[in-house]
């Protein structure tokens, strides 16, 4: 058995040929997608970056790891304590391990530990492969030491060769010879002037008027002579289709590197019976709830991933499923084609049967988190035949968020019309549904302590705290001191 996985940092699904873009960004994983199965609602359990990854290859929510947060307690995982034996449970319960259990030499190519400081990770891997540019590479620093390893070991059998690319992820940063593919493309239909100008008038950092974060006038001159294909506000729909065209660019070029890793399974012969996932750790916002080029929110843009499964034997042509399921479901199924129980203490629950048979059976709800730049959890299910997401917000982030949101995904993708006060039978059914969640992760983990709770009484999430007073200023300076006050009674307790 040969596994190939392809994990493209910051990929929103909808950004892809496969999924339906119309734009010519993936023409590579569209062709993994035309002999296998695309996931039309495969989610990351929790987000951004560490949260995620830490998630799926442990099988485990952040409730349970106890990793939901970019610093602070929670961006540790919780210790074994007194019962930790000779080795802690991670790593002998972890997704490698497993893999490697079922007979498999497992590799990986990414900067991800270093970037995060999350050297566990490692765990279950027998070769790490560290490009060393802490997820500011270019694909060019990664394909190289991939392809290496594919020229050398490719036609030995039994190996899981996970190969990491960063591009789309901010600063978009492609190399200018690569030109603009898309200079001639139009937006999506959705970002219009009209929802342009509304945004502008709105707040938050990596909202349009501060795409790039929090205001620090003293970056703008290196930004603009360091990565020229990102504008330094959203003043225009010029400016928006530079932001877009950077963003759809890095996907371009990940993908051509993702191609020549397929060349180079072909020329060794081996491509045909080679295993092929392509996914990614979370999505992107570009302008859902005022956010750009970031992953802010337990929303279906932060939180969808593109999931695309090759699997000769399996799958043998084009095949949508449109079941819920978490990423880390994904990683269980992958644990019992190969012929091994998934570890005792995973949330990850195997379809191994519907993938095989193409019957679309998947989970009634999901409940989605988000910690490092706002506390917030999503729950996402379906009702009367359409998509519907709900957002309890504890923390905001300094974003326009109300503490409900409801959205039909099915109607409105990009979240525009909340429909909370409009739908609250709705309201109380997701309610319902968190409110389960959190008793079975009480019941269920080594602890009953929510680490949301722990983020918050640390001062909220990672990426906000310490910047409110200066935001504050900033919002007063630029006209928009009506959403200062708000920030300021909301959060009396960060005023200083």
């Amino acid at each position: 058995m040969r596994i190939l996985y392809i994990d493209i940092d910051t990929l929103r699904p909808d950004h892809l040929g496969c999924y339906g873009y119309h734009r010519n960004t993936s023409p590579n994983l569209d062709w993994i997608a035309s002999q296998g199965v695309r996931f039309e609602n495969c989610y990351a359990s929790d987000v951004p970056c560490l949260p995620s990854r830490s998630a799926l290859w442990s099988g485990r929510h952040g409730f349970h790891t106890g990793v939901i947060n970019h610093g602070g307690v929670a961006a540790d995982p919780y210790k074994d304590g007194p019962q930790r034996d000779f080795r802690e449970r991670y790593g002998h319960t972890n997704w490698m391990s497993a893999l490697r259990r079922a007979g498999l030499h497992t590799v990986t190519v990414s900067p991800f530990a270093e970037r995060h400081s999350a050297w566990w990770w490692y765990g279950g891997y027998l070769e790490m492969v560290n490009p060393g540019g802490g997820g500011m590479e270019v694909a060019d620093a990664i394909t190289p030491l991939a392809l290496d390893w594919i020229n050398r070991n490719a036609r030995g059998d039994d190996w899981f060769l996970h190969v990491n690319y960063w591009d789309p992820h901010t600063p978009y940063r492609t190399p200018l010879e690569f030109g603009n593919p898309f200079e001639t493309d139009p937006l999506p239909d959705w970002l219009t002037e009209e929802v342009r100008q509304r945004l502008w008038s709105g707040f938050g950092p990596h909202s349009a008027r501060e795409p790039h974060g929090y205001p620090q006038e003293i970056f703008v001159q290196e930004i603009l002579e360091r990565y020229p294909r990102l504008p330094w506000t959203l003043d225009s729909l010029g400016a928006v289709k530079k932001w877009i065209d950077g963003y759809d660019t890095g996907i371009r070029y990940a993908d051509v590197h993702a191609g020549r890793l397929l060349e180079a399974l072909e020329k060794t012969g081996v491509l045909d019976e080679t295993v092929i996932v392509v996914s990614s750790d979370h999505g992107e916002n570009q302008g859902e709830l005022n956010v750009w080029g970031d992953h802010q929110t337990a929303d279906q843009t932060t939180c969808r991933v593109p999931l695309i499964i090759r699997w000769p034997g399996i799958t043998n042509g084009p095949r949508a499923d449109h079941a819920l399921h978490y990423q880390f479901d994904w990683a269980a199924t992958m644990i019992e084609l190969l012929g091994e129980r998934v570890p005792e203490g995973w949330d990850g629950c195997p379809f191994t049967r519907s993938f095989q048979t193409g019957r679309e059976e998947g989970r009634e709800f999901l409940v989605i988190s988000q910690g490092a730049w706002a506390c917030q959890r999503g729950i996402r299910f379906r009702q009367e035949g359409d998509d519907y997401l709900c957002m309890r917000t504890y923390h905001d982030g300094h974003k326009q968020l109300e503490p409900v949101m409801l959205f039909n995904l099915s109607r409105d993708p990009h979240e525009q019309e909340d429909l909370s006060q409009a739908k609250e039978a709705l309201v109380d059914r997701a309610m319902g549904f968190l409110g389960d969640w959190l008793h079975e992760m009480m019941v269920s983990g080594q602890t009953d302590v929510d680490p949301m709770m722990t983020v918050l009484r640390e001062g909220g999430p990672f990426h906000t705290r310490g910047q409110l007073v200066a935001y504050l200023n900033h919002l007063r300076a630029t006209g928009r001191a009506h959403h200062a006050e708000r920030l300021a009674c909301l959060h009396p307790s960060e005023l200083g």
